[in-house]
């Protein structure tokens, strides 16, 4: 059950507005595309600014590229845990060929996300 709101907070006033079948269609789906959960929350939003959403649509390619980028940022961290766990579970670890190579691949693939971010953000 929702709380009670005080007098000044609750929404008691009406406003009707006018609109022609399609109107009311466009305004339904950018409600809808907003992720509001009804027409009056992306209204007030918009009339008012009280929630600035910034709406990013992608095509087909962007978001498996993005997707990619995700899972490559992901196997960076895991190399980098793995290396870091050993470095710090010897005293005297000195780093190997294996670790170069590791950090090398580590620092190829986050410039390549960096360089497909910034393509796509500019």
């Amino acid at each position: 059950m929702r709380p009670k709101l005080d007098d000044k907070d609750a929404r008691s006033e009406m406003l009707l507005v006018r609109l022609t079948r399609e109107e009311k269609l466009r305004l339904r789906a950018l409600a809808k595309r907003g992720k509001y959960p009804c027409m009056s929350d992306f209204l007030r939003s918009r009339v008012f600014r009280s929630v600035d959403r910034k709406q990013i649509s992608l095509d087909a390619e962007t978001t498996n590229q993005l997707r990619s980028l995700d899972y490559e940022l992901n196997k960076i961290g895991v190399n980098l845990n793995q290396l870091s766990k050993r470095m710090n579970s010897f005293s005297g670890y000195r780093v190997s060929d294996q670790d170069r190579q590791l950090l090398k691949q580590a620092f190829d693939r986050m410039r390549d996300c960096l360089i497909l971010l910034q393509k796509h953000l500019r």
